[in-house]
């Protein structure tokens, strides 16, 4: 028979901390998708749990329609197709160990900022890999030297590539946007799932352009999306600081913004965000880590453009 005063000297979730494990990861996954900006926006290939470093992507050939004359056999179509290869090569991870005496005397609000912390830091590198393959969109070459820096990206205007010699970056204006959508629209890129994600330099712009203002509370009342400003000529707006930043021979000021499809560029997952925990004797301390496994490629060249505003 129990003895003892009824409800005091229990095992509470107080006294019983230490042996309640923290939920790390769940944390740490929600602050990772909450500062995706970019990604949300690409083709999103699951390749969780397989094997494998290398995703062969069929690229087909579009056939074209013949006139079928009386008398005659149609036409077969014989089209070589081919394949995009999109590497998983790309391992990051976030680390902190957290002494003993520091999770003994530190506030809670202590591990917040670790799994907010490596949910932005893990995002921010998948965000930035797959801006920087937007200076190979329309023929451009990734990485390319200090005088070809994205030598086929357009500035603001839309009309004229950016020589970053020179630095001819110019404010992004209405009839700019409608010459780059005139790019896409030459090249039969769908008009859905189009995004024009730019700097916050290029916002303050964007706001003195009435046809913005006048359609940025247009759309289909569902969730709010990270980053989202508005709408214009039906194509989602939205602002990311982590745009690139041009590299010239005269100035590494200029910001670049992009244009684009969701085909245009792709993002794989091979393992999404994790975290793990592991106590080390030694540093008497836990050993905290989240990572992941991606990888990222361009899929359709002609389905997005990048442009170069100034910075200020």
């Amino acid at each position: 028979m129990a003895t003892g005063a009824i409800g005091t000297n229990h095992q509470t979730v107080t006294t019983g901390a230490n042996f309640i494990p923290e939920i790390w990861s769940d944390e740490t996954i929600a602050a990772y998708k909450s500062n995706l900006v970019v990604a949300p926006l690409v083709t999103r290939l699951n390749h969780k749990g397989k094997k494998g470093d290398t995703i062969h992507i069929p690229t087909p050939t579009r056939g074209s329609a013949t006139s079928k004359a009386a008398n005659t056999a149609v036409k077969i179509q014989s089209d070589t197709h081919g394949t995009t290869n999109l590497s998983i090569d790309k391992h990051y991870e976030y680390s902190v160990l957290i002494e003993d005496i520091t999770e003994v005397q530190a506030l809670s609000s202590l591990r917040k900022f670790y799994t907010d912390d490596a949910g932005y830091a893990l995002a921010k590198q998948v965000d930035t890999d797959i801006l920087t393959l937007t200076e190979g969109l329309q023929g451009g070459t990734v990485g390319g030297s200090t005088t070809a820096a994205w030598e086929k990206a357009y500035i603001g205007s839309g009309t004229t590539f950016y020589t970053g010699n020179s630095s001819n970056a110019a404010d992004i204006t209405d009839a700019g946007i409608r010459a780059m959508l005139l790019k896409l629209d030459d090249a039969d890129v769908p008009m859905d799932n189009r995004s024009l994600i730019i700097p916050p330099v290029a916002a303050n712009d964007l706001l003195g352009i009435n046809r913005f203002t006048e359609q940025q509370f247009i759309g289909s009342g569902d969730a709010i999306k990270t980053g989202k400003i508005g709408q214009i000529y039906g194509v989602d707006v939205y602002i990311s600081s982590n745009c690139p930043t041009t590299t010239t021979a005269s100035t590494a000021t200029d910001r670049v913004g992009v244009l684009m499809h969701r085909d245009a560029l792709a993002l794989a997952e091979q393992v999404g965000v994790r975290s793990q925990t592991q106590y080390k004797q030694e540093w008497l301390g836990d050993l905290f880590t989240s990572d992941t496994i991606y990888g990222v490629g361009e899929m359709r060249n002609d389905a997005g453009l990048a442009f170069v505003v100034p910075a200020a």
